[in-house]
């Protein structure tokens, strides 16, 4: 038997959107800044896209699929402590390593990094992401005390500090250590399987969290990845990882998708993920996207590369947005609101 995914598309914008809304488009995540008024059925063998108002005239089972997609990609998301409605969400990255891909060892002394996370929360941050592993292409595992005693002075010191705190860990004794200080999300590149105990940490706690996607580990997620679809094998993903938590007992919604640009992702992959984002709506979660100096940006500008790729990350980052991407992360907080800021008063 086919299965059956809904991808929204024909998107429009600002008072155009709102125009809209009600006589062709129907609201995306219950933005009436954002709407759609096409869907692309797609399945592993093929795709088509048809109009809204010519759902009504497909086979009962599929026609039930997709008016159940479409509850979950036109619904509001609601999330603890975000607030969704006004996006995008800027998650600001304090890497607290000596070798992260970018920026290894530019913050990881206390006062350096606590000037950076208050530079990033004053451009528009509203996520501090406190990361003390590098997961860069290659690099190796460090052990648990290592990493916790890089990032346990700045926790400490943002313990008493009006901020969304995100923990970008795959190890359950770091989430352990740092929940006791201060911690609002879990975010565990590895997708919740790193460390067998995470899931029992999140049951326990209830803490809010991310699902990533990486194919292999850092070490090796470089070394030729292949899928047999990347869009669907990931948005499977997703969906099993979904109902996994779900018989764990984890029965929550403060979770976001992340389907983890650049782990385990050729250029091909990552701009396949990018250019048709808009499917993992359907799943009826939040979606995040670290597009920032990431490789894929090089690949593709090739001699107009730059160290900050500050203009492929813009531009990536704008047309996520346009597909109604909720969270960003992102180095250069300042310059990103920026070019929204710009962006959204020339839509409306």
């Amino acid at each position: 038997m086919n299965k059956y995914y809904t991808k929204p598309c024909n998107f429009h914008f600002g008072t155009t959107s709102q125009k809209n809304i009600g006589k062709k488009s129907i609201p995306l995540n219950g933005q009436h800044l954002i709407s759609f008024d096409k869907i692309e059925i797609i399945n592993r063998k093929k795709s088509k896209i048809i109009n809204i108002k010519d759902i009504s005239k497909l086979p009962k089972n599929l026609k039930n699929k997709i008016n159940k997609d479409l509850k979950n990609i036109k619904k509001k998301k609601i999330f603890k402590q975000l607030n969704l409605s006004d996006i995008p969400i800027f998650m600001g990255i304090v890497n607290l390593t000596p070798d992260s891909f970018s920026d290894g060892g530019k913050y990881n002394k206390k006062n350096l990094a606590m000037k950076h996370v208050n530079n990033l929360l004053s451009s528009g941050a509203k996520i501090i992401d406190i990361g003390g592993e590098s997961t860069r292409p290659g690099a190796n595992d460090i052990s648990s005390t290592e990493e916790w005693n890089r990032i346990k002075l700045v926790l400490n010191s943002l313990k008493n500090k009006k901020c969304f705190i995100s923990l970008d860990t795959r190890k359950s004794f770091v989430m352990q250590k740092a929940s006791k200080i201060k911690v609002d999300l879990i975010n565990d590149v590895s997708g919740l399987n790193y460390d067998p105990k995470t899931i029992n940490f999140l049951k326990k706690t209830r803490k809010p969290f991310i699902i990533h996607h990486m194919k292999g580990t850092p070490k090796n997620m470089q070394t030729k990845p292949k899928y047999k679809n990347v869009l669907l094998d990931i948005y499977d993903f997703f969906e099993s990882k979904l109902k996994y938590i779900r018989k764990q007992g984890i029965k929550h919604n403060n979770i976001i998708l992340d389907p983890g640009i650049g782990f385990g992702k050729n250029l091909k992959h990552n701009i396949t993920l990018i250019k048709n984002i808009s499917i993992f709506h359907s799943l009826g979660l939040p979606i995040m996207l670290g597009l920032s100096r990431k490789r894929f940006i090089k690949d593709i500008s090739k001699k107009n590369d730059t160290k900050e790729r500050l203009g492929g990350t813009i531009s990536s980052c704008i047309q996520s947005y346009l597909h109604g991407v909720q969270i960003l992360r992102v180095h250069d907080v300042k310059e990103i609101n920026q070019a929204f800021k710009v962006f959204k008063e020339l839509q409306n």
